[in-house]
């Protein structure tokens, strides 16, 4: 048993977060600033924008999660799902340029699945009061041993956890059915105590520190969430899509 799975996680992050899909100009603005705020003011990962807002050629493309913390009733963490151009299939992800040579098409080659139904997670983002703990300083998102608990004090990373599960929330509603993250190498680890396999597909590249391309497949993720999880996950999805409804937004 892992020490989280003695929390109650939907009840915990129903106290203190919520998740939403930013399907207005508005909340579009709340992700691109704090993206601004994180990539180009703190980390200096991006420059800095006059309008204080970090974009790049890739969100015409993309639906972003949002999540908002209860405490200050402000939104504190954002990510992306990038798809690929409906209107220019041979279009790539970021994940394919960026590992144009090291991801080893023997495993999995992107260029030979249905366009239509792969996507690319990308640019999570806490703002730094949520994420100042030793070793985090130099990071958009960080997911540690640490965040687990131990038996004695369970504890969680909701945040990180509810991003990642909120953009495949968003590419199971897409039917897709390929994820691709570029990630540290550990995160894969991390994942797997909730259930994600994250496959590895390639050799690493330079991009903000080491990371490795890797895959997820949405359908066995959502058959393999522990029971723990399962409640959370459930939530999450519930969450955005009141999201959509309230806005009358559609998934195009």
């Amino acid at each position: 048993m892992f020490p989280f799975e003695l929390l109650n996680l939907s009840h915990g992050f129903k106290r203190y977060f919520d998740i939403a899909p930013a399907v207005s100009d508005e909340l579009q603005d709340q992700a691109y600033g704090i993206r601004h705020r994180v990539y180009c003011e703190e980390l200096g990962f991006e420059p800095v924008r006059e309008d204080r807002r970090e974009r790049d050629p890739y969100d015409a493309r993309a639906l972003h999660v949002l999540v908002r913390s209860m405490k200050v009733d402000r939104y504190v963490a954002c990510a992306r799902l990038v798809r690929v151009d409906p209107e220019d299939p041979s279009s790539l992800l970021p994940v394919e340029r960026a590992c144009a040579h090291t991801i080893d098409r023997g495993i999995l080659d992107p260029a030979r699945l249905p366009r239509d139904r792969i996507a690319e997670i990308s640019r999570l983002a806490i703002v730094p009061e949520f994420r100042r703990r030793k070793g985090e300083q130099h990071t958009a998102i960080a997911v540690s041993e640490a965040d687990f608990g131990i038996v004695d004090m369970p504890r969680f990373p909701y945040i990180q956890v509810s991003l990642y599960l909120g953009a495949i929330a968003l590419a199971k509603r897409l039917d897709i059915e390929t994820i691709f993250v570029l990630t540290e190498p550990r995160l894969a680890s991390h994942l797997a105590k909730l259930g994600v396999r994250v496959q590895r597909i390639g050799g690493p590249v330079e991009h903000r520190g080491e990371r490795v391309p890797s895959t997820m497949a949405v359908s066995s993720i959502e058959a393999n969430l522990p029971r723990a999880v399962r409640p959370l996950w459930e939530l999450i999805c519930d969450q955005i899509w009141a999201g959509f409804e309230r806005r009358g937004a559609t998934l195009h």
